[in-house]
């Protein structure tokens, strides 16, 4: 047999080998996340072990989700930025995932700038995703950037438009700079998908007392 023919026998196999790499892998990966939610500890010192075997990006994934399961919300987000920015993360999807990640750990740890940043960065990945301008909108709100919050949530609900969340935060920013009849847009259509929501209700007290002083 030619080498050429050998290389083109084996190759199926190759490819084989491959998928099934990948789909461990990425059931391992998954084992992991439903484990950082059950016992985070565990999940840490699994995913230290992943790590000694390869330090592959799913090891490195695992290893910060369960540090941001421990409650490390900055260490966990250094690391998931540092995952998007290596050269082995993955495609597009894959980086936007983990910036948006990162962002969400940044607010949780209370760094608002960082957290715009690494969503900015996620944003020219997946400019689309209503999802990490809501985020993103989040963080603006911890800096008192109402306007550029209202920017981002007001792309986000063209796409979901019944997002409580979402609504939330819009009246929340239009609360702070006095647009009171538009904050209690908001807050009624949040009211009108869920009227037993807490942050909502807490909203509503807000407009109202901003309503009265107003009228004083």
């Amino acid at each position: 047999m030619s080498m050429l023919a050998m290389a083109a026998a084996i190759l199926p196999f190759a490819q084989s080998a491959i998928v099934e790499i990948e789909r461990a892998e990425q059931e391992r990966l998954n084992a992991c996340i439903e484990q950082v939610d059950e016992d985070a500890e565990q999940a840490y010192e699994d995913s230290l072990r992943w790590l000694g075997e390869g330090a592959r990006p799913a090891a490195r994934y695992c290893n910060a989700l369960a540090i941001i399961g421990l409650g490390n919300y900055k260490e966990g987000a250094a690391r998931l930025e540092e995952l998007a920015n290596a050269p082995d993360a993955g495609g597009e999807s894959d980086r936007a995932l983990y910036l948006a990640q990162s962002g969400n750990a940044w607010v949780t740890a209370g760094y608002p700038d960082a957290a715009v940043t690494t969503l900015s960065n996620a944003l020219k990945l997946a400019p689309n995703d209503a999802d990490i301008r809501t985020d993103r909108a989040a963080a603006y709100l911890m800096l008192q950037k109402w306007q550029p919050a209202i920017d981002d949530l007001d792309r986000a609900l063209a796409t979901y438009p019944n997002d409580i969340e979402a609504l939330q935060l819009r009246a929340r920013a239009h609360l702070n700079l006095d647009n009171l009849q538009l904050a209690e847009s908001d807050m009624s259509r949040a009211l009108l998908l869920d009227n037993r929501n807490i942050d909502t209700l807490v909203l509503r007290g807000d407009i109202r007392e901003a309503k009265r002083l107003a009228e004083e």
